[in-house]
């Protein structure tokens, strides 16, 4: 398919689409059979007089999100025989001494996988001999592990992060609790303790002391599952696996177009029964997001039964909200009061010119104490250290975040 339209020659048109929807399985794309069926019908109503027209036919198919856009770029043209792509991996075998130009996409690294094991499953059928080429082009050890970003990780990375994620050890930091427990250097006097050990000694002793007993505040987390967050969402729900069975009063909740409580289902020891009980209950994968309403849920079920104690909140989203940010506002400002810490992790405060301009980050940015970046196990592990440390609500969190990237 050299710069023209797919050839139907021999009948394999309908067979090439299937290959074709099972590549973009296997890199990550949610494509059944009945999109498949879609495809074909789809081709057959526009014909194949153009290859732009089959290109945008396939696109409007098996394309949902924003985030698939890349994805589908590349296999189509990988898969369909695009020339100046095959140029293009080539140029990246031999040495250059140029810098690498801006407008070199770089293939993704799921794509790759998903094109290998097609070769080596036999897909598409007998084909001629050729030089195959590994477009992922990078090693991963341990060292880079840490830094590289989740949605970039192949399937051999993303299980090593999870094996990573098991290990890490959440400590809170502990509160003082209304109770009080026996400490000989208490600042108080503990005169009840000190008359019945007078009465077991039957005379004077020293005076028994007592302070304030401390315990670690219970953590609820909110995540968002809405499409945009899908390829961060799986390590976070490992994540939350280890922590609840780690430690007590710790909640989970995910929200898209609705709030699911999955706490009790991601109580199971074994990871993989709990999440096939978390995929039970949650019927909103990969979809819209409402985060308006779904806080509204919650402030209004759950706030008062898990918020006690001077709860930290964990809000795990990319602040896109279909419904614009109505109600977004009102609804962050009463969580934010409910709670001792509200700490907001989105993954795109990882680029750098990254600037809250949607109306739902802006609605949830001032009502939030600490803003941080979580898109790999470097981000992650600095807000375990982070909840370990005993923070302060610092008002005005969205003016600190402004001049801190305005300085540089």
């Amino acid at each position: 398919m050299d710069g023209a339209a797919p050839s139907p020659a021999g009948g394999n048109l309908v067979a090439n689409i299937m290959y074709f929807a099972r590549t973009l399985r296997a890199a990550g794309l949610p494509v059944g059979p009945g999109k498949v069926l879609q495809a074909v019908e789809a081709v057959r109503a526009i014909g194949l007089e153009s290859r732009d027209d089959f290109y945008w036919t396939l696109h409007a198919v098996f394309v949902n999100r924003r985030d698939q856009r890349l994805i589908f770029d590349q296999a189509f043209h990988v898969f369909w025989r695009n020339p100046k792509l095959l140029e293009r991996m080539m140029s990246l075998l031999l040495p250059d001494l140029q810098a690498p130009r801006p407008d070199q996409a770089e293939i993704s690294r799921r794509l790759a996988e998903a094109l290998r094991a097609g070769q080596a499953d036999g897909a598409g059928g007998p084909r001629e001999d050729k030089t195959e080429f590994d477009a992922a082009m990078t090693f991963s050890p341990r060292e880079i592990l840490q830094t590289m970003d989740f949605e970039k990780m192949s399937t051999a990375e993303m299980n090593a992060a999870r094996d990573a994620v098991k290990k890490l050890a959440l400590a809170l930091a502990e509160r003082p609790t209304r109770r009080f427990a026996a400490d000989p250097r208490g600042a108080r006097v503990d005169m009840r303790a000190t008359l019945r050990a007078q009465l077991r000694a039957g005379g004077l002793i020293a005076l028994k002391r007592k302070d304030r007993a401390t315990r670690p505040p219970p953590l609820v987390v909110l995540c968002d599952i809405s499409g945009s967050m899908s390829r961060y969402t799986r390590i976070f729900l490992h994540f939350l696996h280890t922590v609840i069975n780690d430690r007590d009063r710790v909640h989970a909740f995910l929200f898209g177009t609705r709030l699911t409580n999955i706490t009790r289902p991601l109580r199971t020891r074994d990871v993989d029964e709990a999440l096939d009980k978390v995929a039970a209950a949650v019927e909103d994968w990969s979809g819209g997001t409402r985060i308006g309403q779904c806080l509204a849920e919650f402030n209004h079920r759950w706030s008062r039964r898990v918020l006690g104690q001077g709860a930290v909140v964990l809000f795990i989203s990319d602040g896109l909200d279909r419904d614009a940010g109505f109600g977004l506002a009102r609804e962050m400002e009463r969580l934010h009061k409910s709670c001792s810490r509200l700490i907001w992790l989105n993954p795109l405060l990882r680029y750098a010119d990254f600037a809250p301009k949607s109306l739902g980050m802006k609605a949830i940015l001032p009502h939030v104490d600490e803003f941080r970046p979580v898109h790999n196990l470097e981000s992650l592990k600095a807000v375990v250290a982070a909840l370990a440390e005993r923070g302060t609500r610092r008002l005005g969190a969205a003016a600190e975040w402004a001049e801190m990237r305005k300085a540089g």
